[in-house]
């Protein structure tokens, strides 16, 4: 089974990703939602605030792989299931390894890039209730998950697309990009 995990700043493009690879067939598990349940469970309001420090707290108290390992019993679901899965909102080298670990070789890291003015834009367009409103959210935002080590993800990714055109250019790159994932998963096999 292919497990291909999109990782991006948020506001790059990981959603308009996602929707390519469920056209593809692909189920999708976005980390960000494990988080966003977790953080209803425990009866906080699902606010930016609150999400980020939850998600923070919980990588200090259980380590930096806690959300993958979490995200690992929504990913095993579909094993045999499905052509393969894509995990949404990969956040440091951490959760990656925990993938890497379970799927190798099966496994690939496709990274998004959108400048900073590029993706406000499109936080703001999409209004999602944890969202940013302000420029110096947006920063703070960038800063902590950058912290996390999304930054190493990014720069160390099997695909780099850079989403800044239109969108029907940036769904042929995503198609791609899934595409190279699958043809090296499968040569890498046939080397085996």
């Amino acid at each position: 089974m292919i497990v291909i995990a999109f990782a991006g700043m948020p506001g790059s493009g990981k959603g308009v990703a996602v929707s390519v690879a469920q056209e593809k067939g692909f189920p999708i598990v976005t980390m960000g939602d494990i988080v966003r349940q977790w953080v209803k469970d425990i009866g906080l309001e699902l606010t930016d605030a609150n999400v980020g420090r939850v998600a923070t707290e919980e990588r200090k108290k259980h380590g930096y792989d806690i959300w993958a390992i979490r995200t690992m019993e929504k990913v095993r679901t579909y094993t045999g299931s499905a052509q393969g899965v894509v995990i949404d909102g990969t956040r440091g080298e951490a959760e990656v390894n925990v993938f890497r670990k379970h799927f190798r070789p099966e496994f690939g890291v496709i990274a998004i890039h959108a400048s900073p003015k590029t993706r406000f834009e499109r936080i703001l367009r999409r209004r999602r209730a944890d969202d940013v409103l302000t420029e110096e959210a947006f920063h703070e935002r960038d800063d902590r998950e950058l912290s996390w080590g999304l930054g190493n993800v990014i720069a160390k990714a099997d695909v780099m697309i850079v989403n800044e055109g239109s969108i029907e250019e940036f769904k042929r790159s995503v198609d791609e990009a899934i595409n190279r994932i699958i043809r090296e998963s499968m040569s890498w096999e046939e080397a085996v």
